[in-house]
């Protein structure tokens, strides 16, 4: 996270991460105010089989310099503002070359592509992901049913 302000957002993707038998560390090192500390960090956890996911608002330099500083998959989840009236999530997207974290704007689908990303290699993780796409499916099937049997 870039501040503390970040927290409820990245609850809820821990929560999510949790779902899929995935354990998450919440960190807070603002690439702006502490560069080193966040570069500290990174290095720290890169040493393990991680996906970084960056959750910063307004101007989200924490994707690019994570993403920027090590190998590991780097997803950015910035949490949603009325405030710029949504512009801010262009920091997220603009970034220059050789800087790639992938932007996901829920903190479930950033979830999503964690498992998907650890479910290449691990089994549990791979039928985790399986298991709620078939229950996303069943919810679509059970909704059409519903409409069409005229229940709204």
């Amino acid at each position: 996270m870039g501040s503390k302000s970040d927290l409820d957002w990245s609850k809820k993707i821990a929560k999510s991460l949790e779902n899929f038998g995935i354990e998450s560390v919440l960190r807070i090192a603002s690439a702006h105010k502490v560069p080193l500390r966040c570069n500290d960090i990174i290095k720290e956890y890169e040493k393990e089989n991680v996906v970084f996911i960056t959750v910063a608002g307004r101007s989200n330099a924490l994707s690019g310099f994570a993403d920027a500083q090590t190998h590991c998959p780097v997803i950015a989840c910035p949490p949603y503002s009325e405030k710029f009236g949504g512009t801010d999530i262009y920091s997220s997207l603009r970034m220059p070359s050789g800087v790639a974290p992938m932007v996901v704007t829920e903190t479930e689908n950033a979830a999503l592509a964690v498992a998907k990303i650890f479910g290449i290699t691990d089994v549990v993780i791979r039928k985790n992901v399986m298991d709620y796409q078939n229950i996303m499916r069943e919810k679509i099937y059970k909704d059409d049913k519903e409409l069409q049997n005229g229940q709204r």
